[in-house]
């Protein structure tokens, strides 16, 4: 699909995308919840899908009526010898250890970018919890055969927290009593804190967590948990962040249906926001941001790497230099996101300089017309469409159909506020 995205000025009031990360960790909650769960505003991004489907290969039943997802399940009994995760990186890396719950044979796969991450973790891991794995160097497809059993183990959560979500939970559902899961250098803590929070939520078994190094499941027994569990899905910060930039650069607009409490790591939006000078208020769950002349800022985003491309388009338009720690978070996602913002933008005009961890937006210049790619990663696809309302003509976005992973409803939302939108399949 391309879409051409216009030079516009944004206004009016629309609803926050729902959170993946919150509805995926919901799916897999409700499939280890043996009972009825009631998904209240389940997502409909790709990802989201690929989670249902999982839990459905997995053994859990699941109909849908209005604004409502019920799942009932008995825990994980797979139907099916192949779990496929889509493109989800969070799926793969959670539902993994799940799957692993089971006695039966595996093959866990997926599609995409997502066969080149690095899988070795599950290699390193899994025998000392008596999972077999056979995986493809360190890559998909993995084979597994549990059941897994829990026990102390050490492992590096440098690189993304996604696999201990899933141990988290995988331990949580396997009884674990008296075992510690330690975890060295964890990035991207706020995501535990949403793992830990639906865990509570579903009256799972929680760990003591020490530090966010030690995370401790001592001899008392699970809660019981109710037969019917009631769980609503929340508004997504990291979808939300391109709408709170477009009100920045373009607007002023209004986004609904964002918990201010949240523990979602890409709330830290509003700070970045607030730091390049644009004005955002609060009422209930409706935030407006205003615009404002906007300037350079510093922003360490090492523990919501997610938001480098909304803040990348922020940037772009204010003057001077902006400076984002975090930069390294960046190669193991849809794309080398790093070098796929310095490339698209630079076609727009846009300098990006990147200096190990650190990435320099040079701000200030007037953003030319230009055709872009996204790479197929939806955040490069929607980062191009935000900068696109202040460029000086049209911006042309190829394989723009990637937003469908995360907030398939983005260019009808951002033409709802006002955007010129013309999209060609």
């Amino acid at each position: 699909m391309i879409v051409t995205v216009y030079p516009s000025l944004v206004t009016g009031k629309v609803l926050a995308p729902r959170s993946k990360s919150s509805m995926q960790r919901a799916c897999a909650a409700a499939l280890l919840h043996r009972g009825t769960t009631e998904i209240v505003h389940p997502g409909k991004s790709h990802d989201d899908l690929a989670a249902r489907d999982v839990i459905t290969r997995l053994g859990a039943v699941l109909h849908e009526s209005a604004d409502m997802l019920t799942v009932t399940s008995r825990g994980v009994e797979p139907l099916s010898p192949i779990i496929h995760c889509g493109e989800s990186g969070l799926g793969i890396r959670m539902f993994t250890p799940i799957a692993s719950l089971s006695p039966d044979p595996l093959s866990i796969r997926g599609s995409g970018s997502l066969v080149k991450r690095p899988m070795d973790f599950f290699d390193e891991i899994f025998p000392e919890l008596g999972v077999t794995i056979r995986s493809n160097g360190g890559r998909l497809p993995l084979d597994i055969n549990g059941p897994l059993k829990p026990a102390d183990i050490t492992v590096d959560g440098s690189l993304s927290s996604q696999f201990l979500t899933g141990l988290l939970m995988a331990f949580s559902a396997a009884g674990a009593r008296d075992v510690t899961i330690t975890v060295k250098g964890l990035k991207s803590r706020p995501y535990i804190d949403l793992t830990l929070a639906v865990m509570k939520a579903f009256d799972m078994k929680l760990p003591e967590v020490i530090d966010y190094e030690q995370f401790r499941f001592n001899d008392t027994p699970a809660p019981e948990q109710p037969a019917t569990i009631r769980y609503a899905v929340e508004g997504d910060w990291s979808g939300a962040a391109f709408l709170l930039v477009a009100g920045a650069v373009a607007g002023p607009c209004t986004i609904d249906g964002l918990e201010w409490d949240s523990t979602q790591a890409d709330r830290a939006i509003l700070d970045a926001i607030e730091k390049a000078g644009a004005v955002s208020t609060r009422n209930g769950d409706s935030i407006t941001i205003y615009p404002a002349l906007l300037n350079g800022f510093r922003f360490d985003a090492t523990e919501c790497p997610d938001l480098f491309p909304p803040l990348v388009a922020l940037a772009s338009v204010a003057q001077g230099d902006s400076f984002f720690q975090g930069a390294g978070r960046l190669t193991h996602k849809e794309s080398n996101r790093a070098l796929t913002l310095q490339e698209e933008f630079g076609k727009l005009g846009v300098v990006i300089v990147l200096d190990g961890d650190v990435m320099i937006v040079k701000g200030g210049s007037a953003m030319r017309a230009a055709s872009v790619f996204s790479h197929h990663d939806h955040r490069i696809a929607m980062a191009c469409a935000i900068a696109a309302l202040r460029a000086d003509g049209p911006v042309i976005i190829h394989d723009a159909e990637a937003i469908n992973k995360s907030y398939p409803d983005f260019f009808r939302d951002i033409a709802l506020l006002g955007a010129r939108v013309e999209l060609i399949s």
